[in-house]
């Protein structure tokens, strides 16, 4: 994908606890920037998905990630983590995210990609759960037009998201 074909993007500062002796973000590192990028891409829809996890109405486990890691993002470096659904099926989401340097520069230095996809769980039970309707149209819609409908459109999730 280029990064102008995602709708969000959030920016990250690559810290030293990080970084392996050489300075260089270790590769498990990546991971917890997908978890910063998905976080504040559902944040920018107008919710937590922590929140509507805690207060039962849809949590998620991954199931697949892959990592493609194309040039290394260093210590103190600032990184803008595109991040996109991609695909939502019954059960499962799937996010597809770009790393690249922050500044005009290096803006289109791809660093590395990651595709993962989550699947609605019930911890309670161990079963997958379909994706709710509230939170596929949220997306399809952002995904589609980048803009963000209003919460009160979505009275169940808005509920969750109190």
């Amino acid at each position: 994908m280029s990064k102008d074909s995602f709708r969000f993007h959030t920016g990250l500062r690559v810290r030293w606890m990080e970084c392996d002796a050489q300075g260089i973000a270790f590769n498990g590192s990546y991971l917890n920037y997908l978890e910063v990028g998905q976080a504040e891409y559902f944040r920018n829809l107008g919710f937590s998905i922590y929140r509507i996890a805690q207060r039962g109405y849809f949590d998620s486990a991954v199931v697949t990630v892959t990592v493609a890691y194309k040039a290394p993002a260093r210590v103190e470096d600032e990184i803008d983590v595109f991040i996109g659904v991609t695909n939502i099926g019954n059960t499962s989401l799937t996010l597809d995210a770009e790393i690249y340097p922050q500044g005009p520069q290096n803006s289109s230095r791809l660093l590395t990609t990651i595709q993962a996809v989550y699947v609605g769980y019930d911890a309670a039970t161990g079963e997958t759960r379909p994706v709710p309707d509230d939170i596929r149209r949220l997306i399809n819609h952002f995904e589609s037009t980048g803009e963000v409908l209003p919460l009160d459109q979505f009275p169940e999730l808005a509920e969750a998201a109190g």
